[in-house]
């Protein structure tokens, strides 16, 4: 996974260039106020800081069309070129209007980074390790800020310090970054198959996972290109082929996957749990915490049925793409390898392959698991005529071609059965399966499944499926009665229908509450307000007084302290990037949100009763570190990364451009409406505010918020879809 993440270390310059923009004009506004003579005009002081922020917002507004359109690459170019010519202008600037045009070029380039940056790391990054390379653009951004501060405390030595230098500087990282992002960060695969173009992205999907084999995961890319699918949940049983006994054989009646091993004449039966499904009852029946979870009041039943996944299901050793408690269900679905893919372009069709399979009318088939993009090929074939090719090693462990990360597993069935009319029906089939609990021993016990029996000394395992229509079986397809699992050309499901309008499907609509909710709470949790105060807790705590007697001047006195209140993030950010995947998006939150509130708190008595001088820097100072450093390991980076993982690829560019147009305005009401509520309420009133938002974002979480640790991102919008469906249905009930 070295090539993913070298990707995502690049993609990350332009947050480093974000950061360092933010602190860079925070140092630059002394001397600019000196320069322009500002001291009486403190709107444009203010328009100086602010005009990063509004080029934000406005280029926000159509970052997400215009990314789904043409992709993230360009754009993200775009940001590298705009960062270089506001440097180059800010270096120039004869006059406060130039700087300020400057200053809105900048936002431009800060919005699109900010904005892209998360979704492209989330679109090329492995399941695994998602979380902890979508936490580097938080670890770049403070970065940035470090060593900017660090840059303009340099400066500031000097005996005219020259503040077109320290703004201009930006330029030189930007050109870094536009020849990262020019010659070495490719397209995101996930756009590419969402146009069509699917030899790109299969090369640049072989270039970031570091292997040959993706044709699972290319499969997957196909897979999540469909939106409001309706999704149901299953159970399957998975075992040796003549071990699971099956009671409804003797009704006549064949209901069963074969799956097929890496070894010749090795062949396993995926066969339906009749009745209640273990992840769809939201009820463990392991004993689980789920069924206290189940009862509570206003939990969402997504949060729930997420969390039914990550209750039950082996945690995958970090950056394997395999299932660790049973090393044959990576490899057991490697069936009869097919042809290599090479889709044309233009027409939508292969050499020598038609829209229509070659089964006969009138053949019986089974449901057999399929190998991934097969296509308009055949799949009523039987145990005997398929030859199961060698599976794939990666340090001698089977690695199947299904396998799309996480533990999941990707297949199709093709069920044909005799119609009322005595015609022959078929319905075509997706299926994500993913292990349940832990697999039998060889000495285990017998199972006892509602109609089936897994006998002793058998080796077997319970599978969760998600099964729902494919994207390229549309219905459209359907309705022409196509012999066979007739399927469309990526680019061609793209095309039909209006983008817009998949913003009302359910899972999407259920999917932006979360992402706006949770980007609201941020804003006014209170990190503005805490940055804004903390220069003169660090003075109360005599910080600025021991730098004075070092003989250090007051501005330099002044921007020494940010640059160490920055220094102070990065450790905590290190460990959140390596909890992220571990411990999980959720729990962070629900950890760090009560620190803060206690944080926040502390800072409101200390203002509120008097302690005395020493007591109240000491609890001040403390407050202040515990509050960054919670902040930064939670509500800093979670609510990117959730929003880049919650949305399906035909609307992601959309989405996270409405999320992050919610972030931008409300990072500019806060910053405005800070000075009006210190002068109204004061500090402990506007903490005691702050306060009250943390107290409702932990709820907002605890009830509404799901953990995605680890799924691959078409799964996680598949459980958006079957949640909304759920609440939907217990609406009627």
């Amino acid at each position: 996974m070295d090539g993913a993440v070298l990707i995502a270390i690049a993609a990350t310059i332009g947050n480093l260039l974000q950061g360092w923009d933010n602190a860079t004009i925070a140092g630059a506004v002394i001397y600019i106020k000196r320069e322009f003579k500002l001291q009486t005009e403190p709107t444009i002081e203010g328009l100086i800081v602010a005009m990063s922020l509004i080029g934000a917002t406005i280029i926000t507004t159509f970052s997400g069309p215009v990314s789904d359109r043409h992709g993230r690459r360009p754009l993200l170019i775009l940001s590298s070129v705009l960062y270089f010519v506001s440097g180059v202008v800010m270096l120039w600037s004869p006059n406060v209007y130039t700087l300020l045009l400057a200053r809105l070029i900048d936002g431009f380039g800060v919005g699109l980074a900010v904005t892209l940056i998360p979704v492209y790391i989330s679109e090329t990054s492995p399941p695994e390790i998602r979380g902890q390379l979508n936490t580097l653009p938080q670890f770049s951004g403070s970065g940035g800020m470090f060593l900017s501060y660090c840059m303009v405390f340099l400066m500031s030595l000097m005996a005219n310090p020259n503040w077109r230098v320290m703004l201009g500087v930006l330029s030189i990282p930007a050109l870094v970054y536009l020849a990262l992002t020019v010659f070495f960060l490719p397209e995101s695969p996930r756009w590419l198959v969402s146009k069509g173009r699917m030899v790109e992205a299969k090369r640049v999907l072989q270039r970031l996972r570091g292997r040959d084999d993706v044709s699972g995961e290319m499969a997957l890319l196909v897979e999540g290109l469909g939106v409001g699918a309706d999704t149901s949940i299953e159970e399957y049983i998975i075992g040796p082929a003549n071990e699971i006994i099956d009671e409804q054989e003797h009704d006549g009646e064949k209901e069963q996957i074969t799956l097929y091993g890496p070894e010749e004449g090795v062949s396993w039966v995926a066969r339906p749990v009749k009745g209640q499904s273990i992840l769809g009852s939201v009820v463990s029946r392991y004993g689980s915490s789920l069924e206290k979870q189940g009862n509570i009041p206003l939990m969402d039943p997504l949060v729930t049925l997420f969390g039914s996944v990550h209750e039950k299901l082996p945690v995958t050793e970090m950056g394997s793409m395999r299932s660790t408690l049973f090393p044959n269900f990576g490899s057991m679905f490697s069936v009869a390898g097919p042809k290599t893919e090479q889709w044309d372009e233009e027409t939508g069709q292969r050499e020598g392959d038609e829209y229509v399979s070659d089964v006969a009318a009138g053949s019986d088939s089974d449901d057999n698991l399929q190998s991934p993009l097969i296509s308009r090929q055949t799949t009523s074939m039987e145990g005997k005529d398929i030859v199961p090719p060698q599976a794939a090693h990666e340090n001698g462990e089977a690695v199947s071609s299904m396998g799309i990360g996480g533990g999941w597993q990707l297949a199709w069935k093709w069920a044909e059965r005799e119609g009322p009319d005595g015609n022959k029906e078929g319905g075509f089939k997706r299926i994500y399966l993913h292990q349940e609990g832990v697999p039998g021993s060889r000495r285990g016990s017998l199972v006892q499944v509602p109609g089936q029996e897994v006998p002793e000394e058998s080796e077997f395992i319970q599978a969760a499926a998600l099964v729902s229509q494919p994207a390229l079986y549309s219905k459209e397809l359907l309705d022409q009665h196509p012999i066979g699992p007739a399927m469309v050309h990526p680019s061609e499901t793209v095309s039909k229908g209006s983008v817009w309008a998949d913003l009302l499907e359910p899972g999407v609509k259920q999917a932006l509450i979360v992402g706006i909710g949770i980007q609201i709470l941020q804003q006014f949790s209170g990190i503005n307000g805490v940055l804004y105060y903390t220069p003169q807790i660090l003075k109360q705590a005599g910080v600025e007084v021991l730098l004075k007697n070092l003989g250090l001047g007051s501005d330099s006195s002044s921007i020494l302290i940010s640059s160490l209140t920055t220094l102070l993030m990065l450790p905590a950010i290190g460990v959140a990037m390596r909890l992220m995947d571990i411990s999980g998006r959720r729990f962070l939150l629900l950890s760090t949100i009560p620190i803060l509130i206690c944080s926040l708190l502390v800072l409101i008595i200390a203002n509120l009763v008097e302690l005395g001088t020493v007591a109240h820097a000491v609890l001040s100072t403390v407050s202040v570190i515990a509050y960054f450093c919670c902040f930064v390991m939670g509500f800093g980076p979670i609510p990117n990364i959730l929003c880049a993982e919650i949305f399906p690829t035909r609307v992601r560019g959309i989405c996270i451009a409405i999320c992050a147009l919610v972030f931008w305005i409300g990072d500019i009401i806060v910053t405005y409406s800070l000075p009006v509520m210190l002068n109204s309420i004061g500090l402990a009133g506007v903490f005691g505010i702050y306060a009250i938002v943390c107290v409702i974002a932990f709820f907002f979480v605890f009830l509404k918020v799901p953990e995605t640790k680890g799924m691959p991102l078409e799964v996680i919008t598949e459980f958006f879809a079957v949640g909304a469906k759920q609440k939907q249905q217990a609406k009627q009930n």
